[in-house]
């Protein structure tokens, strides 16, 4: 008799919602936020100073940032960072990415916190 005077209505989508995980929203408001960033240009370096730079990278085994002369969406990639690790005629190796000489735009070392520097 219940159920005639309180007939089961199913919510459909509405039930489900509570199942959306809580990393994945975290997820989307991440990726939504590095859109919104915007990489300026750093200095356009001539072809003698992006070698000087590696060259020296390379014998003091010091760490680069190398920028790229490319644009995306209004804004510059996120600068490849790392050691040196290889290079050939065309290109060098960075933190396990190839990069091609005619793509960089900048290159500076990158120094590293040591984490007795580190703050709370």
């Amino acid at each position: 008799m219940t159920n005639e005077l309180h007939p089961y209505q199913d919510r459909k989508k509405l039930k489900w919602n509570g199942f959306f995980l809580s990393e994945h929203t975290a997820m989307v408001a991440k990726e939504k936020k590095e859109r919104a960033i915007v990489i300026k240009p750093k200095e356009k370096l001539t072809e003698e100073e992006i070698g000087s730079i590696l060259s020296e990278a390379v014998v003091k085994s010091k760490r680069v940032a190398v920028q790229l002369d490319k644009v995306v969406d209004d804004s510059y990639l996120p600068d490849i960072a790392g050691m040196v690790s290889g290079y050939d005629e065309a290109g060098i190796y960075v933190g396990g990415e190839r990069v091609n000489f005619d793509e960089i735009r900048n290159v500076e070392f990158q120094s590293v916190a040591k984490w007795s520097e580190l703050e709370d």
